[in-house]
């Protein structure tokens, strides 16, 4: 298997994956998969975990599918291989999240995903459609984009990273939210790279292209 997009029943599949699939093809990055089988996750060559709606729901319906849970941190890592979450997706790396209570998240990136408190009252929330994102520090996913480059958001939560050095980009909504995070052969974005035209496309050919 090249590229499997995780099938857990929380993310924006159809979107996700033709958008993939076109950037693998430009980028000759083998084939990408929708799958929610783990034997399919372990063989994956690099994973990538959606997420729409509550923190607690979708962590909720990640360990109701027996095995998938295990399959993809056997995968990232024990073996090392390259993920990408996006939205909660990137969320559930963190350690806990504050949405409607507090979960239990991966521990793969510390922090705490809690609400975004813009500094203008007159910003609404949830921080969505299109803002600027501007880089902490470079990292390969990002080659080509100069800084300036605009991402689509939709969402109430951000990752507060523990270590600073942890957060690779951020958006202004009020203040600083984070837009993405990373460290070893994990990436996440609180963006959707799949909704962001030819950035997001720049964005994942980068990703599938990464050998961390």
């Amino acid at each position: 298997m090249d590229t499997i997009i995780v099938d857990y029943g929380s993310g924006n599949l159809h979107s996700a994956h033709k958008a993939f699939s076109l950037a693998a093809t430009r980028r000759r990055c083998g084939t990408v998969s929708v799958s929610a089988s783990p034997a399919e996750l372990r063989a994956a060559r690099r994973i990538v975990l959606p997420g729409v709606g509550a923190f607690g729901d979708c962590r909720g319906g990640l360990s109701a599918r027996e095995g998938l849970f295990e399959a993809i941190e056997d995968s990232v890592i024990a073996k090392g291989r390259p993920f990408l979450g996006i939205c909660v997706g990137m969320q559930l790396m963190a350690d806990r999240g504050e949405e409607y209570g507090s979960h239990v998240g991966f521990g793969w990136i510390g922090g705490c995903v809690e609400p975004i408190r813009p500094q203008n009252s007159e910003l609404k929330i949830p921080h969505m459609g299109w803002n600027e994102i501007a880089f902490d520090r470079s990292h390969p996913v990002f080659d080509g984009f100069a800084g300036g480059e605009h991402m689509y958001f939709v969402h109430s939560f951000h990752l507060q990273v523990t270590n600073p050095d942890h957060r690779v980009a951020h958006a202004d909504h009020g203040g600083a939210v984070t837009a993405c995070v990373a460290r070893d052969n994990l990436i996440g974005v609180q963006f959707h790279p799949e909704k962001s035209a030819d950035n997001g496309l720049r964005f994942i050919e980068n990703f599938l292209a990464w050998s961390p």
